[in-house]
């Protein structure tokens, strides 16, 4: 009797598997190999597209975030305003990053913002000026803080208890933050306007205190101040381990003892409450005014930072710099080049899509099926 012989599955042309630690080393030179090769393409394109000396533009984009050596007598202004910026966006970054590493999706950070924001102005307007401007900012950044922290915890009850998608609520929640501003701003204003203005801009009423000039240096300081809490309290805290452990996996933490429900709260309010006290920075510390779009989508681009950076709130430091200069540094460079501002938004992506595939291929492996002689 013949035998028959069984057919064997054939593999896929191409697998994924992870790999084990690359290294310090190894990992530095495949980030620099990818930005190299994101260098490359960006010049390429700036000549195909706009027939410009690519160095010529990447000077304006160093001009647009350092500031030129003709202008940089004192105090560098324009390096200053980019790490303030970089620094709104680090504060957001670190408060959506327990949320991220519990594996909770916070995607309402930009809602939890505005409503700090809207906490404060109103605060700002119906205070400002009948009570001590010391007690007023205290009252502005508590209040900041703890509206903030309901606004996230709302979706992570709902989360806890009744397991609730917290992608789609807290995305959802950005939009009533949105809708609750618009209604704020149209009830003290019936002009129709988007914002009512600067707010408290002869008396400067719920205003932080200046440092060399300059209010928004205040929030630099706090900023730095967040940074080092949050390193010191997910790394060698008792909630930081917790976290760890519930991100990793829920049946494991509940085995051992970990009460996972107040865990995820907790840590949900965290986030909320950071977010809370960036709102209140952005009106006490820079904008001292108010609109719908005020947060300017910082908050989804500092899930990007907060991934980029592994979690960990010392990488998001240069991550977040990073963004800022590209950004900043391409909207200027398109303007003085006077080229479309989407070359700017393309020149940004291509460097950030090469870091993330850098990070892909430091994590994972990409094996090719192998071609088998049958004897």
């Amino acid at each position: 009797m013949a035998q028959i012989k069984a057919k064997q599955p054939k593999e896929p042309l191409i697998h994924i598997t992870k790999r084990d630690d690359m290294g310090f080393g190894k990992s530095v030179i495949v980030h620099l190999i990818g930005i190299a090769i994101a260098v490359i393409l960006s010049a390429l394109l700036i000549i195909a597209v706009t027939g410009q000396n690519p160095l010529e533009l990447f000077k304006a984009m160093y001009e647009g975030v350092i500031g030129t050596p003709a202008a940089n007598m004192g105090i560098n202004k324009k390096f200053v305003e980019s790490i303030h910026i970089a620094a709104i966006l680090l504060c957001i970054s670190l408060a959506v990053t327990p949320a991220f590493k519990m594996k909770f999706w916070n995607i309402g950070a930009e809602g939890q913002v505005l409503m700090g924001c809207l906490t404060s102005a109103f605060l700002m307007l119906e205070f400002g000026g009948r009570i001590d401007n010391t007690i007023l900012l205290i009252l502005m950044v508590l209040l900041s803080v703890l509206v903030g922290a309901i606004w996230a915890v709302i979706p992570a009850i709902c989360k806890a208890f009744w397991n609730t998608n917290e992608t789609l609520f807290t995305l959802m929640m950005n939009y009533v933050a949105m809708t609750l501003v618009s209604y704020f701003i149209m009830v003290k204003d019936r002009s129709g306007r988007s914002d009512l203005g600067i707010l408290n801009e002869r008396t400067g009423y719920g205003y932080l205190p200046e440092l060399f000039g300059r209010n928004y240096l205040f929030n630099i300081v706090i900023v730095a101040g967040v940074v080092l809490l949050m390193y010191v309290y997910l790394k060698y805290s008792k909630q930081g381990y917790e976290i760890s452990v519930v991100g990793e996996s829920e049946n494991t933490a509940r085995y051992i003892g970990i009460n996972v429900k107040k865990v995820i709260i907790r840590t949900v309010a965290i986030s909320g409450a950071i977010c809370g006290l960036v709102g209140f920075m952005i009106i006490a510390g820079d904008k001292h005014s108010i609109k719908s779009d005020i947060v300017g989508g910082q908050g989804f681009t500092a899930i990007m930072v907060s991934w980029m950076s592994k979690f960990n709130p010392i990488l998001m430091i240069p991550v977040s710099m990073l963004i800022v200069f590209l950004s900043v540094g391409s909207k200027f460079a398109t303007s003085a080049f006077k080229v479309d501002n989407s070359i700017g938004d393309i020149l940004t992506a291509i460097v950030i899509f090469s870091i993330i595939a850098c990070e892909f291929f430091t994590r994972y492996k990409v094996n090719f099926r192998k071609n088998r002689k049958e004897g």
